[in-house]
């Protein structure tokens, strides 16, 4: 099949667990933990994600302000291994942004550094040309650094056609096209990265976060994997719930159902990948913004728990045949599995640093780029497709889709 960007659902003849774990929820709760060579010198994980804790707390409050002066902001970059947060800005920074972040600087370092576009043209510029070339483009992401776009393509020649005359620099990456991407017995109240089906389709996906909407428990999940009026079961055939939201641009489902605030999770080995022998859970504590330079697990159903995973883009618009908005591109740094089919709509989440048996609510996984394809591990070996670069809904496109969602703690 042709290389590209796939969403990350399963289809109806994909393999089933070949060892499904024991269906009795697993009450007892783990570490999930990075594991390789700590970047940028710290000591441990433990002292590099606490620093990132401190610089994701910063880059929030820069983009807490940043909607009032959209003509300057460019973006944020993240970046634990050199110790700092940088804030790129079009033009003079007001004084509000200044005083801020010399008040930041009192935490963290932060750099204001020159951008040459703001992120407000750079998103007008990207949303025309991926909804003007939708035969060509099927990926365009702001640069951070407010220098331009990069934009995905499986038709180079065409794709350079396509951005003649484009306002703003584009980087071509050929062959990045965008695909749509348990634990298998789970039972009420139901938690994240756990198996589910859709019983109009049989096309299997992954259950993200236990939240609450319009005063009711709900699961979110990828938007794809369903529409409203749904039916969903687990894989035994106990039913779940009917969808009662969905956002395709947005790709975020709700499924109407008693929610519990506790994730499926793994142990990982030397590569950051699953060891589904031994499976745990952990509560959800709270949410997380994403940010480039960014590190996160992911935990589907068909994959189990991946770490090692760096946040490579933001806000980046992914062409699967439709367009969705205001994902985040990510990497695992080994270049083993991050995301397979099967795992769309389950976890992605941040280690709480000074317990890591919890974990933040980053968003739910959406697509896997299959130009970086490689085996699959977890619960299903083979009968679908893997990827080390994949691309995840943040928690932020969740509350833009459904307005007053929240998160259910464990």
């Amino acid at each position: 099949m042709a290389m590209g960007i796939v969403l990350a659902a399963a289809g109806m003849g994909t393999a089933q667990a070949a060892s499904a774990p024991d269906p009795v929820k697993p009450r007892t709760t783990g570490a999930i933990e990075h594991t390789g060579a700590v970047p940028g010198g710290f000591a441990s994980w433990k002292d590099l994600l606490l620093f990132q804790q401190k610089l994701v707390k910063a880059a929030d409050r820069v983009t807490a302000i940043s909607g009032q002066y959209a003509n300057g902001y460019a973006g944020i970059i993240a970046a634990p291994e050199n110790r700092e947060l940088r804030v790129y800005w079009k033009g003079k920074a007001p004084r509000a942004v200044n005083d801020l972040v010399s008040q930041l600087r009192r935490e963290v370092a932060v750099s204001v550094l020159p951008a040459q576009y703001s992120a407000r043209e750079l998103e007008r510029e990207a949303s025309r040309l991926i909804h003007a070339n939708k035969d060509t483009l099927t990926s365009i992401a702001p640069l951070q650094d407010g220098s331009g776009l990069t934009a995905g393509t499986t038709v180079l020649g065409a794709a350079r056609t396509a951005i003649t005359g484009a306002s703003v620099p584009v980087t071509l990456e050929y062959g990045a096209k965008p695909e749509l991407a348990t634990r298998w017995d789970d039972s009420p109240p139901w938690w994240g990265g756990g198996a589910w089906r859709n019983a109009s389709t049989g096309g299997g996906c992954s259950t993200g976060f236990a939240v609450t909407y319009g005063g009711a428990q709900k699961i979110l999940s990828a938007g794809h994997c369903g529409a409203v009026g749904n039916a969903t079961t687990d894989p035994t055939g106990q039913a779940i719930g009917s969808i009662t939201q969905d956002n395709n641009s947005r790709d975020v489902l709700l499924i109407g159902t008693s929610a519990g605030g506790r994730v499926f999770n793994n142990p990982t080995n030397a590569n950051g990948n699953a060891i589904v022998s031994t499976e745990f859970s952990n509560p959800v504590i709270g949410t997380s913004s994403s940010a480039v330079g960014l590190w996160v697990c992911t935990s589907g159903a068909y994959s189990g728990t991946n770490c090692n995973i760096r946040v490579t883009a933001v806000n980046v618009s992914i062409n699967v045949g439709y367009i969705i908005n205001g994902t985040v591109q990510a990497e695992q740094q080994a270049h083993t599995n991050a995301v397979g089919q099967g795992d769309s709509g389950g976890s992605v989440e941040v280690v709480n640093p000074s317990n890591t048996s919890q974990v933040y609510a980053a968003g739910v996984n959406t697509a896997i780029d299959t130009s970086t394809s490689v085996a699959c591990t977890g619960y299903v070996l083979t009968g679908r497709i893997c990827a080390w670069r994949t691309y995840y809904s943040p928690w932020s496109n969740a509350t833009t889709a459904f307005p007053g969602i929240a998160i259910i703690p464990g």
